[in-house]
């Protein structure tokens, strides 16, 4: 069995696997810090694709948007522009396919209109997941039906997830053949979306310090 079917099962076992632990993720944070996506007049120098986790309001989510704010601060001035990815970050958990469609169709549009621009992708929680669908060979089971074109690792420069659940069972995105030495995938100790543990409040501590952390590794391939 090749790596990349290997990872196709595995992400949609751990999408799965996010109806059980619905409870942790129920009283996360709920308020979106959204910042305005790039315009078609004009092209970023960088450009932020994230999805939100479960129970975030629409838009960047709270990891998310201290991600963007931080990086603004470390890329020399360069313009930073970010896409919040569009889906229902509801306990359908399933419905993570629809966000990995709606990124796709995003990520494929900057790469036509600006192919200057340089492409972080990144997700919290079920986003992390969305990420995981889109970086994964696609898996139609779980309604992904808009996959990257081969060409795609030519315009991304960084993938970012925090609270990953698919690294919950040894597939985090870090593993990747392709897009493993441009990932970072941080998961809080005890953090029970990504690893064994029990500490709960782990899993909502991703936008301070590893918010930071992320925009120091993401600076350095941009």
């Amino acid at each position: 069995m090749t790596f990349d079917l290997v990872r196709r099962v595995t992400v949609a076992v751990a999408v799965a696997c996010l109806a059980v632990i619905a409870p942790v993720l129920s009283s996360g944070p709920t308020s979106g810090l959204g910042l305005a996506p790039a315009s078609a007049d004009g092209c970023p120098d960088i450009e932020v694709v994230f999805a939100r986790g479960t129970s975030e309001a629409p838009g960047l989510g709270l990891p998310g948007g201290s991600f963007v704010s931080a990086l603004r601060s470390k890329v020399g001035g360069r313009s930073v522009g970010s896409y919040a990815v569009v889906y229902p970050a509801d306990y359908d958990f399933l419905a993570a396919a629809a966000g990995a469609n709606d990124a796709s169709a995003h990520i494929q549009y900057m790469m036509g209109a600006c192919p200057n621009t340089r492409l972080v992708l990144g997700g919290y929680s079920q986003g992390a997941a969305v990420m995981d669908v889109i970086a994964a060979v696609p898996f139609p089971a779980i309604g992904f039906n808009n996959p990257l074109p081969p060409n795609t690792p030519d315009f991304v420069a960084a993938l970012v997830a925090f609270g990953n659940p698919s690294a919950k069972v040894g597939l985090p995105l870090t593993s990747s053949p392709i897009w493993g030495g441009r990932s970072i995938d941080l998961c809080n100790p005890g953090d029970p979306v990504c690893t064994s543990g029990e500490d709960v409040a782990a899993h909502r501590a991703y936008a301070g310090g590893p918010a930071n952390d992320a925009a120091n590794f993401v600076a350095g391939l941009v």
